[in-house]
């Protein structure tokens, strides 16, 4: 997986050993941490972009994330394609999850799927729950996922 910052710097060193180096840093650095990842999508005719973040949130002094972005040639409904994006950010977060334990950091796993039931994206809210859940990890939907449904939003 090929990751990069905000500003386009491509991270060359695995993520799981950047995330570590970054925790040290801010950790040092007096910062209390809490990592949300994310996920989103956009469809553009055959071709889905996807785009998953590792948001690093310093109590009370901000924030900052880790990007990576693919894309598939594949036509597929909505709930099959919510549910991929929350693969995908549980892929990250389980690869994660031992260090940010061992660190004792916050980890929340967030789903661009609405709660509210008049929107498309709700069909496959359960399914997402439970798959989050099921993980262990501490799951957020919209409003309330704004790893995925802001930050992931402005960078697929």
């Amino acid at each position: 997986m090929n990751w990069r910052r905000l500003n386009g710097e491509k991270i060359t060193m695995p993520i799981k050993k950047m995330v570590k180096e970054t925790i040290i840093r801010e950790t040092g650095l007096g910062h209390r941490l809490k990592v949300c990842i994310g996920t989103d999508s956009q469809v553009h005719g055959s071709v889905i972009e996807f785009a998953t973040v590792i948001v690093f949130l310093r109590e009370k002094k901000g924030g900052f994330m880790y990007i990576h972005n693919d894309k598939m040639q594949q036509k597929m409904g909505i709930r099959e394609r919510m549910i991929l994006e929350v693969a995908k950010s549980v892929e990250v977060a389980y690869n994660l999850c031992d260090l940010l334990d061992k660190y004792h950091i916050e980890l929340e796993v967030h789903a661009d799927i609405n709660t509210d039931p008049h929107f498309k994206s709700n069909v496959a809210l359960k399914e997402a729950m439970g798959y989050i859940l099921g993980m262990g990890f501490v799951f957020k939907a919209k409003p309330d996922a704004f790893a995925s449904s802001s930050c992931a939003d402005k960078v697929v």
